[in-house]
Parts: structure tokens; sequence; C-alpha cells
């Protein structure tokens, strides 16, 4: 797929490599930072942290009116650099660590779906994005 197919959101997070790797790929910190608005919650997050292994998180608003598990399968792990990920829906997620000027630098590149405007999954996956940015620099 071609770079306009696909939706990216970036952070540029002050802290190490591996505290940023270990934050993003364990599930123990995962529930602290996965959930685009302070009225939603991530109360449950596990991950087979492998190639062929699967992630689930649930996410929620806190007042438990809805909510949805995102799971996916890991299909590619760079380690301290990139893992690329399927959705169960079959859509392709891949996630880019670099070291910049700032601290780590990453880029999630996402297909989008289709009930959604690109424009909202875009925000709502920064709005993720810069939780985590919060989450890693506390």
């Amino acid at each position: 797929m071609d770079d306009k197919h696909w939706i990216i959101v970036t952070a540029e997070i002050s802290a190490t490599l591996d505290q940023v790797w270990e934050k993003w790929t364990q599930g123990a910190h995962v529930v602290n930072w996965n959930f685009a608005h302070h009225s939603w919650c991530c109360p449950r997050a596990t991950s087979d942290f492998k190639v062929g292994g699967i992630s689930s998180y649930r996410m929620e608003a806190k007042d438990g009116s809805m909510g949805f598990d995102l799971n996916a399968t890991f299909t590619q792990i760079e380690p301290l650099a990139m893992i690329a990920s399927v959705l169960e829906d079959g859509r392709k997620v891949e996630v880019r660590f670099t070291k910049s000027e700032k601290g780590i630098h990453i880029e999630q590149r996402f297909e989008p779906e289709s009930q959604n405007s690109r424009d909202l999954q875009q925000m709502g996956w920064q709005a993720i994005l810069d939780q985590f940015k919060t989450y890693c620099e506390q």
C-alpha cells in the first residue's frame, strides 16, 4: 500500500529507546496510556510479544456505556526499531522507533477502516499516541 493510503501519526518523546520500547510493548504499561480521551480507559492489555503472537487491548468508556477489544497478530518485530501487526479485521499497522535530537521519534501508520472518516481516525490514533508520550515523559 502506498503512503497516501496509510494514515500516519507521530510523536517525539523525551525518553530513552529502552524506556519507550518497554512502555509500548508490555501490557502492564499499555493500560496506562491506551485511550484517546480522559473519559476512556484501557482496563486490560495482554500481549504475547513475538511474531505470530497476539495482543488484546480492551478500550472502554469509564462510565461503561461503550467499549471494544482491539486484537492484533504480530507479523514482524525488529527489537527497538519496528513492530508490524495485523488487526483482526485485516488492516495492517506499523510502528517505527528512531532516535532523534529530542529523544525518540515514533511513527505509527495504519490502514484506515471504512466506518469512520480518515480525519476522525487520525485524530483518535494521534490522541492515543499523545497519551503515550505523556505517560513516557512523566
